[in-house]
């Protein structure tokens, strides 16, 4: 039987297609109060990240700091020991949250996303 080697297809180049006015929105499966575009279900998907959608989801649903931010900026960062940081910030520099990865086979070095009045998206598509 021949072996499957799945790769993730995420590249920071195919961000760019997703543009504002999008119509097509997902929920979350748990916190229904978050929904999300087509430009970060992408990320999920290719990145094989739905990790990253449920910690955001939680985080505001649970996180009594992260979810009174109306608008945040969810930084994710990752190094070549694929050792990651994921904060959340208020829009103007003040961290709300931080949390190490001890390991992470996120394909980006670095990946922004908003999360807006419970719309998370790519900075490109506001």
């Amino acid at each position: 039987m021949p072996l499957l080697i799945h790769m993730k297809t995420l590249e920071a180049n195919q961000l760019d297609q997703f543009r504002g006015g999008s119509e097509d929105f997902f929920k979350h499966s748990i916190n229904h109060r978050i929904i999300y575009t087509a430009g970060a279900r992408h990320v999920f998907q290719a990145g094989e990240a739905y990790w990253l959608l449920d910690e955001i989801a939680l985080d505001n649903a649970f996180n009594r700091r992260v979810k009174l931010e109306p608008f945040q900026v969810w930084k994710l960062t990752v190094d070549e020991m694929h050792i990651g940081l994921l904060t959340c910030e208020d829009g103007n520099g003040n961290e709300v949250f931080a949390k190490r990865l001890d390991y992470t086979d996120f394909p980006l070095p670095e990946l922004v996303l908003w999360c807006c009045d419970g719309t998370i998206l790519l900075p490109c598509e506001y």
